[in-house]
């Protein structure tokens, strides 16, 4: 068994290092998953903490998959281990048997992976951590190179999730990514079966509930029947194959969907998506500065956030537009992103310190 010690150290890290980088290139990713579990359990105030909490999540994935590779500190880092894969074991088991939940976000977007993948994953993970437990040999390396490893690829994440904190992932596996096409990814992929629901109502009839869906609507429904509530429930499960965007509509001041009339221009424009004007004096001055370069080159631009009043008083008489503020952190990780768009298709899309990337874009048709 101890034979085995030393390939199973390698595959954990491994897999840990690989988890903590997936993540660390899209931090807020995480964070957004971990508010989806807040959201559930009621822990709504802790929303503000998530940010910071993805960022040391997966400076601590990558720290411990480096530590135990170069065999630095291994009981304590492989009890590190055991505790983490408890708590994801938890989460992604929560995660299936409660179906509150469609994905842990284990490997981000860019790996998304089912709760039963995801489970069975982190069941055999502690499988094979207990087994490193027992065979461990105490032995530590206590080398120079390792130390030197571990505290460079450390700092190295760090450092990583500040730059794409910055700058937009480096690796965009988002619907919104470049090259897109928004209308395309609002299909509904060819053979997707849906959820087959009925809808369950509950009244009270003479101090006692009555529970029917409505296929067996009661014969003698009147006005004893005092409603209660409804709900929709699920008689048959789909494929799971849905639209990999969802609720994408841009509406004017006045309540108009704008959308497909955006999406039919065949002139090139840009969207610049905020999901929140906090902070938005701080990028004021600079947004100003390239929607005039922009105008000048005869791009019209509108601001998309979900915030358009606040926007207004801020930036004045521009083109102002409203979308849903999820949809908005899906397609912008960063405040403010500019998209370059032609009809719906993306055809760049950065954060104001690339926005050289963007003028060349427009410049090279």
């Amino acid at each position: 068994m101890k034979k085995l010690n030393t390939p199973i150290r390698i595959f954990v890290g491994l897999l840990f290092i690989f988890s903590g980088l997936i993540k660390a290139n899209d931090p807020h990713g995480l964070s957004y998953k971990m508010q989806e579990f807040f959201e559930v359990w009621g822990f709504d105030f802790l929303n503000p903490l998530s940010l910071f909490s993805s960022l040391g999540m997966n400076v601590l994935e990558v720290f411990a998959g480096i530590a135990i590779i170069v065999n630095w500190q291994t009981k304590k880092i492989t009890w590190l281990l055991f505790i983490l894969i408890l708590f994801f074991t938890f989460l992604t088991g929560y995660a299936l048997f409660s179906g509150k939940i469609k994905t842990c976000g284990c490997f981000g977007d860019c790996l998304p992976l089912t709760p039963a993948m995801s489970f069975t994953k982190d069941i055999i993970l502690g499988v094979l951590i207990v087994i490193l437990l027992a065979t461990n040999s105490g032995k530590a390396n206590k080398g120079i190179f390792g130390k030197i490893v571990l505290y460079t690829v450390t700092l190295g994440t760090a450092a990583f999730q500040w730059y794409v904190l910055s700058y937009l992932p480096i690796v965009d596996c988002l619907p919104f990514k470049k090259g897109n096409d928004i209308v395309e990814q609002m299909k509904v992929p060819v053979g997707a079966i849906p959820d087959s629901t009925s809808i369950e109502f509950m009244y009270t009839k003479n101090g006692k509930e009555v529970r029917f869906d409505q296929v067996n609507f009661p014969t003698d429904f009147d006005s004893t029947y005092v409603y209660v509530d409804r709900k929709d429930k699920v008689v048959k499960k789909g494929n799971g194959l849905v639209a990999k965007i969802v609720d994408f509509n841009l509406t004017t001041k006045s309540g108009t969907d704008t959308t497909a009339a955006l999406f039919s221009n065949s002139k090139q424009y840009v969207l610049v998506f905020a999901k929140e004007m906090n902070g938005a004096e701080s990028w004021k001055n600079e947004f100003q500065t390239i929607y005039k370069k922009l105008q000048a080159q005869n791009i019209d631009v509108i601001l998309v956030t979900p915030e358009a009043e606040r926007a207004a008083s801020i930036f004045g008489n521009i083109n102002i537009v409203t979308s849903d503020a999820t949809v908005i952190k899906t397609a912008a990780r960063v405040i403010p992103t500019y998209f370059l768009m032609q009809h719906a298709v993306i055809k760049e899309k950065v954060a104001a310190p690339c926005i050289d990337k963007l003028f060349t874009t427009i410049n090279s048709k």
